[in-house]
């Protein structure tokens, strides 16, 4: 009686432990899956940094303008004519530019392959923007806020290269006797943050330099300390 009752009971751990053992893959399948989507996550906020929609929206914003003002232009002036702001001074005009920024290339002998070689260039330099503009997209700054800047600009422009084959410009500035050449909101927005991205390169430099003199004020003054 006691062996039967010792079988019975062997039987019984061995199935518990078959039914561990085949409950095992299971467990160990979801715990993967855990820490799958736990990765997935962290990888998830190092693409999307937190101030990066904010960015995004200040590119959008410009590009918005950008093309209201376009918009508004082709339909309420006439190709050549203008409307004076500041008189001698600013000016609202219409004008086609099947160039680059400021009407560069725009006298070019072959405006198909300027107008392609344009669109090309500046969807490269946009994706690099936009790849400079993720990796500073944790916090605001100068620098991150002109490439929002410089990617509206780059796509405002684009956009109008690829869809009508030339991009319009309205604002014409006069400096005395020279006049700047038309240009729109997207050239400003290009400049700006270029001019933007050059000072605060000039900051950072100062900075280090100033950085590198305290240190080197700092050592000699270790160096005075320990010769006493």
């Amino acid at each position: 009686m006691r062996t039967l009752l010792e079988l019975h009971a062997r039987g019984l751990q061995l199935r518990f432990v078959g039914k561990c053992l085949h409950a095992l893959p299971e467990r160990v399948a979801r715990d993967e899956d855990r820490s799958a989507r736990r990765r997935g996550g962290s990888r998830l906020n190092f693409l999307v940094p937190r101030r990066l929609p904010w960015l995004l929206l200040i590119s959008v914003a410009v590009f918005v303008v950008d093309r209201l003002t376009k918009i508004w232009v082709a339909k309420h002036i006439l190709l050549g004519g203008a409307i004076p702001v500041v008189p001698n001074v600013l000016r609202i005009t219409h004008w086609t530019n099947d160039g680059a920024a400021f009407s560069l290339f725009a006298d070019s002998a072959s405006p198909h392959a300027v107008r392609w070689g344009l669109v090309t260039f500046t969807l490269i330099a946009a994706a690099a923007v936009l790849f400079a503009l993720v990796r500073l997209g944790n916090r605001f700054s100068v620098a991150s806020v002109a490439l929002a800047l410089i990617l509206a600009g780059a796509i405002g422009n684009v956009h109008d290269r690829i869809a009508y084959g030339s991009v319009v410009d309205f604002i014409e500035v006069h400096i005395l006797n020279y006049h700047w050449p038309d240009f729109n909101v997207a050239d400003s927005a290009v400049v700006s943050g270029a001019c933007l991205l050059l000072l605060d390169s000039l900051r950072n430099r100062e900075t280090q330099q100033e950085t590198a003199q305290n240190a080197g004020d700092v050592r000699s003054s270790k160096e005075e300390a320990g010769s006493l």
